[in-house]
């Protein structure tokens, strides 16, 4: 992008889908529910953001799970009442598994239609109305981010004040991200086995999972923009095609689909008691 590009780009695209906040949503059975995985108080604040993007959305009833792996719980008492507070226990030290804290979720959502959700995340108010609307002609899940805009620290410090969203120059602007925040039907969801835990740290999850949803009915022809808030990047992240995560990837490239989602349905079965 030309210097200035990404602001214009920006305000087009925010006039057409803004992004709001709100302290609550509506009362009411859930059509939509947003699974967020989340560890630490570093992005607490990013967090918080996300949930009051996520509370503010229009014409569609909502409600969100947060699952917040870790060894002890550190922000339940942070969260807004009408976030569903989950803590996954682990041990100090052990990697972040964000599959796990998706499954874990996916087993407690009350909405028929599911958002696979990052806590650093801000989606416009008709986010979930598309999600129905666009499930309601037969996809089974979707993809419907466009423009991600990733605000530079100095943006997101502003953002997170409440000031106008703003974008430095040189700031991302990445079309068409894979991952990040998906949606999927729960049927869709327990047809193709959910997340496969054995992923661990950063990277690669999303892309497998996605690529067994292509096995059913799904839309990756997004046109929504999301704000991105800055934080420091994962380690593994910069690790690259080393990162446990990408290599786990990977290597169940080389496995048909059909065999993933068979062997990821049979150690559900497996563990049910």
């Amino acid at each position: 992008f030309v210097p200035g590009s990404g602001r214009r780009l920006m305000r087009a695209a925010l006039a057409a889908w803004p992004i709001d906040s709100s302290p609550a949503p509506g009362t009411g059975h859930p059509d939509v529910t947003f699974l967020i995985g989340h560890r630490g108080r570093a992005r607490l604040p990013l967090l918080l953001a996300t949930l009051g993007s996520i509370a503010a959305q229009d014409q569609a009833a909502v409600e969100c799970i947060v699952v917040e792996q870790a060894a002890s719980a550190e922000v339940e008492r942070d969260l807004p009442s009408w976030v569903r507070y989950i803590h996954q226990q682990v041990p100090d030290g052990v990697p972040y598994n964000r599959a796990a804290t998706f499954n874990t979720a996916a087993a407690a959502a009350r909405g028929a239609i599911l958002v696979l959700h990052d806590n650093d995340m801000l989606v416009p108010v008709r986010y979930a109305a598309e999600l129905i609307r666009q499930c309601g002609r037969g996809w089974d899940a979707l993809d419907l981010k466009r423009f991600i805009f990733y605000l530079t620290e100095s943006d997101s410090t502003r953002a997170l004040r409440g000031e106008p969203f703003s974008i430095s120059d040189g700031a991302e602007v990445i079309q068409n991200l894979r991952g990040g925040s998906i949606a999927i039907t729960r049927a869709a969801y327990e047809a193709i086995g959910g997340f496969d835990e054995t992923f661990v740290g950063w990277g690669g999850e999303d892309l497998e999972f996605w690529e067994r949803a292509e096995t059913l009915c799904t839309n990756r022809f997004g046109y929504l923009p999301i704000v991105h808030l800055w934080h420091e990047a994962q380690p593994e992240k910069k690790r690259g095609n080393d990162a446990p995560g990408v290599k786990r990837y990977n290597e169940l490239a080389a496995v048909p689909v059909a065999e993933r989602i068979a062997r990821l349905l049979r150690r559900r079965g497996d563990a049910l008691p």
